[in-house]
């Protein structure tokens, strides 16, 4: 990050650890979604537990970093940029954890048939993530590649909208409960909706690039 944070290492550190707890948010989520759909539920609650405490880890770490960059004046030319950034990346993270904790509390039950579909969405949105993390840390190190890290997002969360429209048409034109088909729309949602938050940081860090090469 030595294009910002030339003069204050520990906090180009820090920022590099929040972004890490992002990456493995989105790679913890992937797999208990895979451990709910096998029925392997203890390991699925284990890593709920796990998530809950890198989106703890995430929380702390963030109100650190921003408390030296207002006390600190780091970088006050784009701090309320950076700032931003982390609130937004939080707010993924923060999806992510919620997202799985319904998962737990309301326990859809998820035809079999579909499970593939399913993943997907999953997939496809943790990709996005992924993306709007290596964007993020291309906004510090290499603004050029910001761009490239930009539109891989925007693939994963047209992606994920497909494969989300694709589940719901197959839950919808089957013989279900209504009120089931409600609940699995639900849930189909609120997976996608990671990628649709990932796209929203990188809307913001797009802006955040222009201002830079002005």
């Amino acid at each position: 990050m030595s294009l910002l944070f030339k003069k204050n290492k520990q906090t180009e550190a820090q920022i590099d650890e929040f972004l890490d707890l992002v990456i493995k948010g989105g790679l913890i989520f992937k797999q208990a979604v895979r451990y709910y759909l096998q029925g392997r539920i203890e390991e699925f609650e284990g890593h709920l537990k796990e998530l809950s405490d890198t989106e703890e880890k995430g929380d702390e770490l963030r109100r650190q970093i921003e408390t030296k960059l207002y006390l600190r004046t780091l970088i006050p030319e784009s701090r309320g940029d950076v700032l931003g950034l982390l609130e937004s990346s939080d707010k993924v993270l923060n999806q992510t954890t919620e997202t799985l904790m319904q998962f737990s509390v309301e326990c859809p039950v998820i035809p079999e048939d579909l499970h593939p579909l399913f993943i997907d969405i999953s997939d496809y949105a943790v990709s996005a993530e992924e993306g709007m993390v290596k964007a993020i840390r291309a906004y510090f190190r290499d603004l050029a590649a910001v761009r490239d890290h930009v539109n891989k997002v925007l693939f994963y969360r047209k992606e994920a909208n497909k494969s989300a429209e694709k589940f719901k048409r197959a839950v919808f034109s089957r013989d279900l409960r209504h009120s089931h088909k409600i609940h699995l729309r639900y849930f189909a949602y609120h997976v996608e909706l990671i990628a649709e938050e990932a796209e929203d940081v990188c809307d913001r860090l797009s802006i955040a690039t222009i201002k830079r090469y002005i």
